[in-house]
């Protein structure tokens, strides 16, 4: 290694020192889904950054989707399925298709991936120790709402499990699944699970990673990503987001709005965009917070 190498790497171990000061111990909710979970370089490279995370000080939550490993799963069993205001339609039959792949598969392989540098990683499902409880959910169309089957919203979290996990310095990982008040099994969509978890935990952060760089300032017509914006800004321009971005940013709404400081989307195509978000100066992607 020459020297200028060298210095290059002082210098950015040098910027990260404030940011570890400033989150050590702190709680960091991470939402992980999108193309992050599906290619192979990619899933390492997350799990090689949640291991960072948890070996500087802080302590990383990570709330998984699986919406790729849901698609073949039930192509593969042959049931249809189709999308109704942005939201899954869940017949039981492909509630038991979801309910296996997101806590019987996705969850075992980020625990496994995570675990292959030490005893870090515990699974465990929204529907464990009541972590998530969920009342049906409609989708609105044309002002008229619509039967989708099992999708839930989250109406209460008991994080208690969760905060044991992380006092025993492990990092839980946990499944969009939840329960109704009478036992029912419910789809949720997983960036709304990861913000009602983050504001009942009092995360520091809240990091949705998805497929873009962050929200656009005028798309289609520009790449211009904002780096910024308060609640208020954001919640005059939820209207007018395309339907992939709208429970994005409502999660990133509805944390910031609920006592979580800073809310971020990051594109987690990008290696390591994760710890350049927490421990660089400039971030990347687009950060909320409160008006």
């Amino acid at each position: 290694m020459n020297r200028r190498s060298a210095m290059d790497k002082a210098a950015v171990l040098i910027e990260a020192l404030p940011w570890l000061e400033r989150f050590h111990d702190a709680i960091i909710v991470i939402k992980y889904g999108g193309n992050a979970m599906t290619e192979d370089h990619l899933r390492e490279s997350f799990a090689n950054d949640i291991v960072f995370l948890r070996l500087a000080g802080l302590r990383p939550v990570v709330v998984h989707g699986g919406g790729p490993q849901i698609n073949a799963a039930l192509e593969k069993f042959g049931i249809e399925s189709h999308f109704t205001a942005g939201l899954r339609v869940t017949t039981p039959e492909a509630m038991d298709v979801v309910r296996m792949v997101l806590t019987g598969q996705v969850n075992r392989e980020v625990v496994g991936l995570i675990n292959s540098h030490g005893p870090y990683a515990v699974g465990m499902s929204g529907e464990d120790a009541h972590l998530f409880t969920a009342r049906k959910l409609h989708a609105i169309v044309d002002g008229e709402p619509v039967d989708i089957g099992q999708v839930g919203e989250i109406v209460k979290v008991d994080a208690g499990a969760v905060h044991s996990l992380i006092s025993d310095g492990r990092i839980p990982v946990i499944s969009s699944v939840a329960r109704g008040e009478n036992g029912e099994i419910f789809n949720v969509n997983a960036d709304t699970a990861a913000a009602a978890l983050a504001s009942e935990l009092g995360a520091a952060k809240l990091i949705v990673l998805t497929d873009v760089e962050g929200l656009y300032a005028d798309w289609p017509n520009s790449d211009e990503v904002i780096r910024e914006l308060t609640a208020a800004e954001l919640e005059e321009l939820m209207p007018g987001l395309s339907s992939g971005m709208v429970p994005k940013m409502g999660a990133c709404l509805h944390a910031v709005s609920n006592g979580v400081p800073q809310a971020h989307v990051l594109d987690g195509r990008v290696p390591h965009s994760l710890l350049l978000e927490v421990f660089t100066d400039e971030g990347v992607g687009t950060m909320v917070v409160p008006s």
